[in-house]
């Protein structure tokens, strides 16, 4: 992991004239594009003791600061795979007793990728790099999360036809999605957008409950056996493949 920089996840080398200071802000692990922007209006973004202007560049000399904090942008990538227990929260906010940072205390600024539902549990990703955070949560590069559900009580053909056909659910119908009966009461899923609490709330649609809710993959990369409560570094070919996935997505 020591050899990790950013250049694993970004899609070119820092020109001379720098990097626009929203994406300066969200690589260094501060925030997201989107917050990065509302932030700059708030005047909230100083480079080199000036507030900082919407579309504002910076380069590897300039000072950020951030509500007066210098701004360093790692140059280590951390991307790890956690295996999430329920009750645990996907979020950075530390006034939340049970948030997924303070269980985790990795000893770097590291933040969720996406987010797992506190009752559910398995795999998650948390990096420090901003850029893929962006590239892997867009939503209409339709990354596909694998699931495990066990259900209430027996499944139906029907129940897996109209689970893999869309069911409607906060006021739309969810994309058709690759579903497959494991047993009476366990199925598997693939879904391809990430509605809130989607599979719970398709289940309860067709008149069923999740009993348990496991995430095993995203994307390429796989829970595989890791113990709930541990994390893993993501190796060097699954940053690789992920890439590839990335820019298939984009192409598209």
């Amino acid at each position: 992991m020591a050899k990790r920089t950013k250049r694993l996840t970004s899609q070119g080398e820092e020109k001379n004239d720098g990097i626009r200071i929203n994406k300066f802000l969200s690589e260094a692990g501060v925030c997201s594009r989107r917050e990065a922007d509302r932030f700059v209006e708030e005047g909230k973004v100083k480079i080199d003791g000036a507030i900082a202007q919407m579309g504002s560049k910076v380069t590897k000399e300039n000072k950020v600061t951030f509500c007066d904090k210098l701004v360093k942008k790692e140059e280590k990538l951390v991307l790890i795979a956690f295996n999430k227990p329920e009750g645990i929260v996907c979020t950075s906010d530390h006034s939340e007793p049970d948030n997924i940072i303070d269980y985790i205390s990795y000893g770097m600024r590291i933040y969720p990728i996406g987010r797992l539902d506190k009752d559910s549990e398995g795999l998650i990703l948390l990096t420090n790099d901003g850029d893929i955070v962006n590239k892997i949560l867009r939503a209409e590069n339709k990354h596909e999360k694998e699931y495990i559900v066990t259900v209430n009580k027996e499944i139906t053909q029907e129940f897996t036809k109209k689970m893999s056909n869309g069911v409607p659910i906060l006021d739309t119908v969810t994309n058709p999605c690759k579903v497959n009966q494991i047993d009476k009461f366990n199925f598997n899923i693939i879904l391809t957008q990430g509605l809130n609490r989607q599979i719970r709330r398709m289940c309860e649609n067709l008149g069923y409950r999740v009993v348990n809710l496991k995430r095993i993959r995203i994307m390429n990369i796989q829970l595989g056996r890791l113990k709930t409560g541990d994390y893993r570094n993501v190796t060097e070919k699954e940053i690789e493949d992920l890439n590839k996935l990335i820019q298939q997505r984009a192409n598209k």
